[in-house]
């Protein structure tokens, strides 16, 4: 059990990086919104982006964003409505409130929104309907991806409705049902206990009564990530390659290619079920590469489209040569990957946001009992965590 005086140090820290809102950018904004779609019992928001000439029984893409964000933003800096425009699918983008969550982070571990038929779940699920019957969706054709607690929520989706969804992307994201406490969560992220891999297979198993066909999965993650442990991504792998019959120590392929590395489970039919994308180097955020969307808080350049990657995974980009990493990377490394020069790429976006040394201190004269409690409420506040 942690003692109490590092648990407060922790919460004392996030007290000291509260977040703010990082803005769609100004005339940026392609998005629109998302209205009547249904009883609504996570008081979530929704936009959408179409293509002019959107086909019929288009894909649907449900992009979860971080905390601190906003969809106009990721959206922007992740380069999905352009990928839309060229590719022919469409967006949801769903919305977190600052009355359900004061750093608009999507509440990935509250069994209440997490749950089929229930809260913020709820909510995405019926914007998802509504988008299928108003704008002709085809329904066999439908994923989500996520950053940090976007992804985690995203995780909870495909785990819930995942006869909903032909597949996902977690980017930086947990595991389903693996913390249902703040305590477990904070653990979580940094990689500390949690249910076994048996366990976590029960847990997805259990959150519905789908049996087959599963989500195919694609999962990444940065080696350099302080907030969410790089361990996530094969716990996650772990929780999705059981209902899937593989064998996690026996990928179908691997391959290096500069800073990235893949690892890859095919069927008997040969197609990727389930991926692990680690970038070696790579901190806390979307990996973007010039060209498709803009480098900006949490979207770090590192010379790595996970958005084109990703719709290619999926089967619903065709706009270049469907094929291996090469597109994107240079195998022999001629390309290099530059991380972005903005201190600001390498924030924190997460509900929890990483303490370090530099602004973790002694409680002061005025922590006595109500000084402690005060402290551990205000820093609960600032992370997202009480309301």
């Amino acid at each position: 059990m942690r003692k109490i005086s590092d648990t407060i140090a922790r919460l004392s820290a996030l007290r000291a990086q509260r977040p703010t809102l990082v803005p769609g950018p100004r005339g940026q904004d392609r998005l629109q919104a998302l209205t009547d779609f249904g009883s609504n019992p996570g008081a979530l928001k929704g936009r959408f982006h179409l293509p002019l000439d959107l086909p019929t029984n288009a894909p649907l893409v449900v992009v979860l964003h971080g905390c601190t964000q906003d969809p106009a933003a990721y959206d922007h800096h992740s380069g999905w409505s352009q990928l839309a425009d060229e590719a022919g699918f469409a967006l949801l983008f769903p919305e977190q409130q600052r009355a359900n969550n004061p750093n608009l982070c999507f509440n990935w571990f509250e069994p209440a929104d997490t749950q089929r038929g229930r809260g913020e779940a709820l909510s995405i699920r019926q914007m998802i309907e509504a988008m299928v019957l108003a704008k002709g969706i085809d329904r066999k054709r439908i994923f989500t991806t996520g950053l940090s607690a976007g992804g985690a929520m995203a995780t909870a989706m495909l785990a819930t409705y995942p006869e909903v969804f032909a597949g996902g992307a977690i980017i930086a994201g947990i595991p389903y049902g693996s913390a249902t406490t703040i305590p477990q969560a904070f653990d979580r992220m940094r990689g500390h206990g949690g249910p076994s891999e048996k366990e976590l297979q029960r847990i997805l198993r259990h959150a519905s009564d789908h049996r087959v066909p599963w989500p195919r999965i694609s999962i990444w993650q940065g080696t350099a990530d302080q907030t969410v442990a790089p361990s996530n991504a094969d716990a996650i792998a772990a929780q999705w390659l059981a209902v899937h019959g593989f064998d996690k120590k026996r990928p179908t392929h691997s391959e290096t290619a500069g800073r990235l590395a893949k690892r890859v489970w095919r069927n008997v039919r040969g197609e990727a079920m389930i991926e692990i994308n680690m970038i070696a180097g790579m901190g806390h955020g979307t990996p973007i590469r010039d060209g498709l969307g803009s480098p900006g808080p949490f979207m770090l350049d590192v010379g790595i489209s996970s958005t084109r990657e990703i719709a290619r995974f999926w089967d619903i980009d065709a706009t270049q040569t469907n094929g291996s990493m090469r597109s994107n990377l240079n195998m022999e490394g001629e390309r290099p990957c530059s991380r972005s020069s903005s201190p600001a790429a390498e924030e924190t976006p997460d509900k929890f946001p990483t303490p370090s040394a530099r602004n973790i201190s002694a409680p002061g004269p005025e922590s006595g009992p109500h000084g402690i409690q005060a402290v551990i409420e205000d820093a609960l506040r600032a992370a997202g965590l009480m309301r």
